[in-house]
């Protein structure tokens, strides 16, 4: 049979790119919103969780400089000292401011007031507590007049952290492991692109290796030095949340992706196999067209003549006759192939299994091949043992599948034809072979002869009749009988079909 046709393979090309487009480019969106998706979800998160605990942050942006503002300095041990209702002291470095001189034992601290002092002598007669840049690190200063004097202290971070924890425990609304802080506010780049750059990276240094921020919020005047913020003990609720939805997401647009790549394949195979169908179809139409038209042609050409009396010698008219009888067989059969095979396309294809002896089996083939006049020419040799165990099959359709085999083996063993037909026990099998001493087939050829309307392209089988229905045919008759067919073939020196029928088990 001939190769597919050009236009055939550019249609399939082409449909098969169409195909392509149409899937890649919706899927290549999708994963594209997906992946934008997975962005901007870690940022959803934030905002949910911000926004839970707004509310417990600005109840303790109002609780925390009502508490500040009730404790009390003492002297304690010649030092002053800040301490709460409670008794828990908050002060670190204390300091005293007379006039324009500044006393403290941190000179940041002196440096930071020194620069402070015309607000530090309108300071009100109460306790107050405010955020001062101390050193480059906003901290936390209490002070309180006592006359033309100023006294007061810096706090201690840490033990401010401890009195904040103590006023948000009744404030968590939250399973979440959390604790309250008190964090810097990020000071603003100064002008130029270096300064911002520098200033982004800090930042961005500062989020990954810092602890993560659920939620902040920013103080009020006097402490707007100061963000109050809640950060987690545990597992970081975004980063759970995070990775939980990008695994999701991750195996569905894997499974998604399998889906999709298995189903162009298939689609891909579906397309390429209906292409080639619709060319073998094509051809086959084609081809049993022709095989039809040269019967037909050969039977009216007769005919005619005995029609208009031509013929005065009976022998002559004898062998027309004959030749009208060949002829019409040679066409009985080839519809009758094409049917057959409709019927086991269609499932509609009955077997009529009976015990046989498998030399009855061989010798009605035998003499249906001898009956078209096919042993003329030809050397034909049958081997079948005499012991050999029954059988169980359709008596014609097994038969019918023996004679193609023998047939083939007549038609392309060129000039020289020597045909063996042998039959043993392999086992659980009955094989029977028929080996020719043909042209042989080529490897790449093997796997395609027993595809329905597929022939060998070579010189030979041009000049032979035939559908490409025969071996197709007996391999699903072989098949259906629990059997198979097994081919041995060398280039130039032959092939050996072998039919495997299973051993009667009654």
């Amino acid at each position: 049979m001939s190769r597919a046709s050009t236009p055939i393979v550019l249609s399939f090309r082409r449909t098969f790119a169409l195909l392509i487009l149409l899937v890649v480019l919706p899927s290549a969106g999708l994963s594209g919103f997906g992946v934008v998706a997975i962005i901007n979800e870690r940022a959803a998160v934030e905002k949910r969780l911000e926004a839970a605990w707004h509310g417990t942050l600005e109840a303790l942006a109002e609780e925390l400089p009502r508490a500040l503002r009730q404790t009390r300095f003492v002297e304690r041990d010649g030092a002053l000292a800040l301490i709460t209702v409670k008794g828990q002291v908050l002060s670190e470095v204390p300091f005293q401011v007379r006039g324009d001189k500044v006393e403290s034992s941190d000179a940041a601290l002196s440096a930071a007031l020194t620069a402070l002092l015309p607000e530090l002598a309108n300071l009100p007669a109460e306790r107050t507590v405010f955020s001062l840049p101390v050193g480059g690190h906003p901290k936390l200063i209490a002070t309180e007049r006592t006359g033309d004097a100023v006294r007061g202290a810096q706090l201690s971070d840490a033990t401010v952290e401890a009195l904040l924890e103590g006023l948000a425990e009744r404030y968590l609304a939250s399973p979440e492991p959390v604790r309250f802080s008190l964090l810097p506010v990020p000071r603003e780049a100064g002008e130029g692109l270096v300064n911002r750059l520098m200033s982004e990276v800090v930042q961005a240094r500062a989020n990954a290796l810092g602890p993560q921020v659920l939620a902040e919020l920013v103080l009020s005047p006097p402490l707007q030095n100061f963000r109050l913020v809640v950060l987690p003990t545990g597992e970081d609720p975004v980063a759970r949340a995070s990775t939980r939805n990008r695994a999701v997401y991750a195996v569905l647009l894997g499974l998604f992706y399998l889906t999709l790549t298995f189903g162009v394949v298939y689609t891909g195979r579906v397309l390429y196999r209906e292409a080639k169908l619709s060319r073998l179809k094509t051809d086959f139409v084609s081809l049993v067209s022709h095989e039809l038209r040269t019967p037909l042609t050969s039977i009216r050409m007769f005919i005619e003549t005995l029609a208009l009396g031509r013929l005065k010698d009976p022998a002559q008219t004898q062998e027309v006759l004959q030749l009208l009888t060949r002829e019409t067989e040679r066409l009985s059969t080839l519809i009758e192939r094409v049917l057959d095979w409709a019927r086991i396309e269609s499932g509609r294809k009955e077997y009529h299994r009976e015990h046989l002896e498998v030399a009855q089996l061989v010798e009605a083939t035998v003499a249906a091949f001898r009956a078209q006049r096919l042993d003329g020419g030809v050397e034909l040799k049958v081997e079948v043992p005499a012991d050999l165990p029954r059988v169980e099959v359709d008596r014609h359709a097994v038969e019918g599948a023996l004679l193609n085999l023998l047939q083939n083996a007549y038609k392309y063993s060129g000039q020289d034809k020597r045909i063996s037909l042998t039959a043993h026990v392999d086992g659980k099998w009955v094989d029977l072979s028929v080996e020719d001493n043909g042209m042989g087939i080529a490897p790449r050829e093997r796997k395609r002869i027993f595809e329905r309307f597929y022939r060998v392209d070579n010189l030979l089988t041009r000049k032979t009749e035939g559908s490409g229905l025969g071996l197709a045919i007996a391999k699903r008759i072989i098949e259906a009988h629990g059997g198979r067919i097994l081919l041995q073939s060398e280039v130039g020196k032959g092939s050996r079909f072998t039919i495997q029928l299973p051993v009667d088990k009654a």
